[in-house]
Formats: C-alpha cells, structure tokens, sequence
C-alpha cells in the first residue's frame, strides 16, 4: 500500500480536488454528443469501401473479416447510450465505388431464432461494402465479429411482462441461447396470416416501431434508411442509382405495397427504404403516443402493418415501389408479366426476399462479375437472360414450376393420366406458357418461371412462345425507374 504521508506524494491532496473540478467543467461545456453516442446498440462501418473507394474491380471470392469491437454493458432505461465502437479490417478488397452509399444506414432486422443460419452469409457478401450497417435483433450477442442490438429494449417493461408474445424474449434475455427450447424453434409455412404458430416470428412484430428511434439515433444524419431482413437480398448499385433519382429532403416511405383491411404498408421482407424526414416525422408521432402504439401492436399479427399505419396516422403515406423493390424469390419473378400498370422487364432489380444463404451467395456472385464488367445496372430483363433462362427451358421431372392456374378435361373431371397429357392441354392454349404435372393434378401458367425443385412433379415450358414473348419485350432502351 502507498502511504499518501510521505512528503513525496503529498501533492496529490492538493491537485486531486482542482483536476476534479476542471473535469467537471469540461463535461458541463461540451455538448454530450463528443463524448456519448445517441446510439444504445452498435454501428458497423466498414472501413474496406472507404480504403477502396474509386476502385472498380471486384473480388467475387469469399471475404474473411476481423471484427474488433469495443463491448460495454448494455445500459439501463435510465442510463444514457454509451459508444460502441467497432474497427475492421478486411483481408480483400474489390469493393466498387458507389457515391451515394455513404449517406445510406442500412439496418438488417433479424431474430435469435433464425439468425445463426441466415446473417453469416450477408457478413461475407452482401454487407462486406456497405459503409454503415447495423444488425438489429432481439438478443444482443456476436455474429461473425458483429455485435448485434436487442432493439426491443425499449419495450415497455409492463409489456413485455404480460404479453406472451415476449416469453421467448424474456427467457433468452436471462439465460441466453440455452433458454431456447423446441417450440422457439418450430418453422412453418407462410400463411395468409403469417406464421402464428412461431414464437420468434409472433416476436417480431414489436421490432418494427422500436426501429425507427434506434436507426435515428445510430446515425441520425443519414439521408436514407434501408431495412432489410435476413432472408432480403438488395442490389446496392440499382438502390443507389434509384436514390439518386430521389430528393432525400422529403419525407419518402418506400416499399412494395401490400393492405390488411383499409391499411396499405410496406411489405418488410422486400426492404423498406425511408428518407430522413419521414424518419423523424414517425419518431416525434411515436414519442407522443407509446402506450398507444404498444396496445395497437399487441392487437396487431403484422409488424409491418403496424408499422405502415403509423407511418400514414403520422403524414407520411407509403409510396409504391414495386417492381424495383419484390416480394418474392428471384426463382419465382415473372420478368414478362405486368402488375399495377407497370411491367417489370426495364427495371432494375433492387431487392428479392425469401433467399436462403446459398441463393444469396448465388446472386451476389453474379452481381459481383455483372457489375465487374462494366454494367451500371442490373435490369430484371437482365436476371431474366442470366440466370433464370439458363435454369428454364427444359422439361424436367422433381421440378416444380410454380405453375397455378388449375385444369379440367373436356367433361370437367380435374385429374388427368399423364404429364403429357397436361402439355398438351397447355399447348392447345395459345397463352399458355408452362405447365406442372403431379398425381393427376394439371395446372398451367401464363408466366415463364423458374420454379424449384420439388420431388414428384414434371414441369414443362413452352419454349417457342416463350422466345415470341423475350422478343416482343425487346432490347430495354434505358432503365425505367419508379419515381414519385
């Protein structure tokens, strides 16, 4: 022990209390902002685009990151946010210059059930170039060297008592992974009213309010925010050449619109892209009205919806993205068909959803050499010629094509004997495109699509009317965007 007595160290008796006071004046005059992030969770920046900048070759291979991250205790409600820190270094470069990314946050929302087998992917590929991204989750934990933010920390503590949505929530907050059990991790088929029967899925829903204030606040002078999910793929190239067409002043809410009842949203597995106004526009409405928003997502089944509402009660109504932004699989996109007056063929591709890891990596190594030779932008035109034709356009069986459109024989029985029965029942229609063929069941389509693979079905394409329809949607003069 140093004794404070000998003469020595009697200095200190004196300094302390003047250090002391000098620091709190420092504190008292400063704005808190030098020295505390508004941010309670973890931003990640990715310091391989910035080194790269203005280089445009690309390295499709697979990306090994260091992540070193700077990990505090998770604050209290009461506590201010504390800064977070993470620094990374890239073992490859090759990331493309893309000006107008930096004034993006990408916010990837993800869930303890799922996140394991679905975000590792994006880390090594789809995010290795963004410059801003955060990982939004509802159990804080570290994925491949980055942090993610429990972004339900917010919730009301009442709420998350009493709601049963939050059982799952509550159980991994105080054990962690080992408090997972088996039905946490039951998966079942999408249906009309979601997945009711899924504990993280019935979770989800209270992420997308919470959201909104937490992006604020991990970069609150970012133009855009673009909310993505973990089975979401986006072609950052067409996203930045369709902001551009933009002006990130107004108050935009843009997604591929879906409606529950009277209210039309932004489906949140196409990606949801909001400018900055907008954002603060949400967040001082959800500020003013939180128990109310809480008791409206716990009578709610889609936090998307929830989320769509607020945004049309706050001023802010939602703006129809489709084509550019999709809701499905790129396997399922009718690149020839129209919807909402508006055909797919020349727009660029700005998002797929309900792509499984290996997809994902599929598509970003197309991406990756489409872009490395020189193309600006990626056309659904484009997807069509590459990667779904190259997979169309050959009957084959353990195939499912997504055909939907039932058929009956003459004297209306529905079955049918053959697979070649049902071809020719799609050939004696002139409109018809494909067809898939299971235990007597005959269905047909006026879409061209790729489909998957899928055990005891033949599928079929017409491929002469199929090259008729490619040619008549021609050679795409220029990009068409979605524009307001």
């Amino acid at each position: 022990m140093i004794s404070l007595r000998s003469p020595s160290r009697r200095w200190i008796l004196v300094v302390s209390p003047i250090l002391s006071v000098l620091v709190l004046y420092y504190l008292l005059i400063n704005d808190p902002s030098s020295y505390i992030s508004h941010y309670r969770g973890f931003i990640f920046s990715s310091d391989s685009h910035k080194a790269s900048h203005g280089n445009h070759s690309t390295n499709a291979t697979r990306l090994e990151t260091t992540t070193t991250t700077t990990v505090r205790p998770a604050p209290a409600a009461s506590e201010p946010p504390v800064v977070v820190a993470a620094e990374t270094q890239t073992q490859a470069s090759g990331c493309p210059s893309l000006p107008g990314l930096e004034d993006v946050l990408v916010i990837m929302k993800t869930g303890v059930t799922e996140a394991l087998e679905k975000v590792p992917v994006h880390i090594r590929t789809t995010l290795r170039c963004v410059p801003h991204y955060t990982i939004f989750s509802d159990f804080e934990e570290d994925i491949e060297g980055v942090r993610t933010v429990d972004v339900l920390r917010s919730v009301s503590k009442a709420t998350k008592e009493t709601d049963a949505d939050f059982a799952i929530y509550n159980r991994v907050l105080q054990h962690g992974r080992p408090g997972l059990i088996e039905d946490d991790l039951h998966d079942e088929a999408n249906s009309a009213f979601g997945k009711p029967g899924n504990p993280g899925w019935k979770l989800d829903k209270w992420k997308f309010l919470p959201m909104i204030d937490e992006a604020l606040q991990a970069r609150p002078e970012a133009k855009w925010y673009v909310f993505v999910e973990a089975d979401t793929y986006m072609v950052w190239p067409n996203l930045v050449g369709w902001l551009n067409e933009l002006d990130p002043s107004k108050p935009f809410f843009l997604g591929n619109q879906m409606q529950i009842a009277d209210i039309t949203f932004a489906y949140g597995g196409s990606g949801i892209i909001i400018s900055n106004p907008a954002m603060r526009k949400l967040s001082q409405y959800r500020t003013d009205r939180l128990e109310e928003l809480e008791r409206y997502t716990a009578a709610s089944w889609a936090g998307d919806c929830v989320l769509g509402k607020t945004m049309r009660d706050a001023g802010v109504p939602l703006n129809w993205a489709w084509p550019m932004l999709q809701s499905g699989h790129m396997w399922e996109l009718d690149a020839l068909g129209e919807a909402y007056g508006r055909k797919p063929w020349c727009y660029p591709v700005v998002s797929f959803h309900h792509m499984k890891p290996e997809d994902i990596e599929t598509m970003w190594l197309f991406d990756q050499k489409w872009f490395q030779n020189g193309h600006s932008l990626l056309l659904h035109s484009d997807v069509y010629h590459h990667i779904i034709r190259n997979e169309t356009l050959a009957d084959r069986d353990d195939w499912n094509n997504l055909s939907a459109d039932k058929v009956s024989t003459d004297d209306g029985e529905v079955s049918m004997n053959s697979a070649a029965e049902c071809a020719a029942r799609c050939a004696d229609d002139r409109n018809c495109l494909q067809y898939s063929y299971e235990n007597g069941n005959c269905l047909t389509s006026r879409s061209a699509l790729r489909g998957s693979p899928h055990a005891g079905t033949r599928s079929g394409w017409m491929q002469e009317r199929i090259d008729a329809a490619v040619q008549t949607a021609g050679v795409c003069p220029k990009a068409a965007y979605v524009t307001f």
